[in-house]
């Protein structure tokens, strides 16, 4: 390990399992790669390399379909839906065991505040234990019809739901063990078995998970992690016909390669892509919650998440107060290392993040948008960036339109038009992931939420997310649902069976 890790408080069990031979898991053993390839893994907060592992290629990708194919079709079809419920149950378990590593290791691969990371570990857990409770409830109909030509009564016609086989899981970057969570529990409560490909820049809490699933005791095959490149990867696993279905989440473009992919077998896809989500605050609403919330929902994991709410609606009324306000509070946020309880933002992912949310505040510092806060980038190592809060009276500037993925909020005004010229301004966006509406009167609050195309609003609260609330977006914010029970449909076909008598 660098010095850099060396010197950093962490735990003894994070120190060890830093220092490991980080190899791929296939078939429920670690193995080479097939090419030698390593990479190096920093920690973005410092710049330092904490880690190296094995890079999966095509060759590794076939290897795990195959581990996949023989547990669909083994030992894990053979086992019945209470044993799923008891496996799953104890992976949560061991992730709670674990915790403080895996949010170590988080905070470590990807930057985010350490409270930050405990919290996603646990939520991890309980959504694994949501899933758990599921393998028993899957179930059929019988259907109360007599076919064409047999006579009423002289036949039964029921429904099975069936795991749809081997699934291939691509993750992102930006909060690792979610997830890796979200991908994996449905599928195997579902029945399915599961290659999944963490991001090359986070690749750490995966492998660990890996030591979890090892140790429980899921059969050899049903979870495969292959970290590498997308390009490389995870084109193999949405390209091959042996794949019944892939879930993805990351930017819209690389979703719609992904979908272009798929086209081969007409593959099953999920699609969890970008957003620009509207905040849209009404002059009733309760001010000093709208401060705080607005923070939160534009800079949450340094504002790299897909159901940020960059985009701040606010009544003229009040809109100097609460620009001012969130400002006030973002100027306050202190910025550094996550493994520092102190902090409240870490640092962008890498260099290269830095340098495209940087681009997007010169932009909107030349297209004449006000600069309320922020607007720099910190100097010294780490990819630390300043919250930054822009205003403009219209949306016709880049900083409005495209998604930067980094803690940058765009605000506007709005007069006392109706409702429906206020949505048709929270929906002028090519994207439609999440969204929020702030006001003390809940029938204007319930009117919004119902004319802003997003899959998810919220009323007084942004992007409240729970293991049982579906979760997804409209346009080009993706395809389906995950969470709750749409988020088994995915991984679920349903077979019709007629009998004669």
């Amino acid at each position: 390990m660098s010095a850099v890790a060396e010197a950093v408080a962490i735990a003894p069990e994070t120190r060890e399992f830093l220092d490991r031979d980080h190899k791929l898991f296939i078939d429920g053993k670690w193995v080479d790669a097939h090419s030698g390839e390593k990479h190096a893994v920093y920690d973005p907060a410092t710049e330092g390399q904490i880690a190296t592992f094995d890079v999966a290629d095509e060759v590794d990708v076939e290897a795990a379909i195959a581990a996949a194919r023989r547990a669909f079709k083994g030992e894990w079809s053979t086992m019945n839906s209470y044993q799923r419920t008891i496996l799953l149950t104890r992976l949560a378990d061991e992730i709670d065991a674990n915790l403080q590593t895996l949010a170590e290791l988080e905070v470590l691969d990807n930057g985010q505040p350490m409270a930050l990371a405990q919290y996603t570990t646990t939520y991890a857990a309980n959504f694994v234990r949501y899933y758990a409770g599921w393998p028993t409830k899957i179930h059929g109909d019988t259907i109360p019809v007599s076919p064409m030509g047999v006579p009423n009564g002289e036949s039964l016609t029921y429904t099975r739901r069936e795991p749809v086989g081997v699934v291939g899981a691509i993750i992102p970057w930006n909060a690792p063990i979610a997830m890796f969570i979200l991908k994996l529990a449905p599928a195997l409560a579902a029945g399915c078995t599961i290659i999944i490909k963490p991001a090359e820049l986070t690749p750490l809490t995966a492998l660990k998970l890996c030591d979890l699933i090892q140790k429980i005791g899921f059969p050899p095959g049903v979870v495969n992690v292959i970290p590498g490149a997308g390009r490389i990867a995870g084109a193999a696993l949405a390209e091959h016909p042996d794949v019944a279905k892939i879930s993805f989440t990351g930017s819209t473009e690389v979703g719609q390669r992904i979908v272009q992919s798929c086209l081969g077998n007409l593959k099953k896809v999920t699609l969890e892509l970008g957003g620009k989500s509207p905040v849209v605050v009404f002059p009733d609403a309760d001010l000093e919650a709208v401060k705080v919330g607005a923070i939160r929902a534009a800079f949450f994991l340094q504002g790299q998440n897909c159901m940020a709410g960059t985009r701040l609606f606010v009544h003229q009324d009040v809109f100097d107060e609460v620009v001012q306000g969130v400002a006030a509070i973002a100027n306050a946020m202190k910025i550094g290392p996550g493994l520092d309880p102190n902090n409240d933002l870490g640092p962008l992912i890498s260099a290269d993040q830095r340098e495209i949310v940087m681009s997007y505040i010169q932009a909107g510092k030349d297209e004449g948008a006000e600069l309320i806060c922020g607007g720099e980038a910190l100097p010294g190592k780490g990819h630390f960036v300043q919250p930054t809060i822009f205003a403009h009276p219209h949306q016709d500037i880049k900083i409005a339109r495209e998604e930067i993925f980094g803690p940058v909020l765009f605000a506007q005004p709005f007069g006392d038009s109706d409702l429906q010229a206020i949505a048709a301004e929270a929906n002028d966006s090519i994207y439609g992931l999440s969204g929020s509406v702030w006001t003390k009167d809940i029938s204007v609050g319930l009117k919004m939420a119902s004319l802003i195309d997003s899959g998810q609003v919220s009323i007084n609260c942004h992007a409240a997310v729970d293991p049982a609330i579906p979760f997804g977006g409209n346009k080009m914010s993706g395809w389906g649902r995950e969470f709750g029970q749409e988020g088994l449909e995915p991984y679920l076909k349903t077979k019709s069976t007629t009998v004669i008598f």
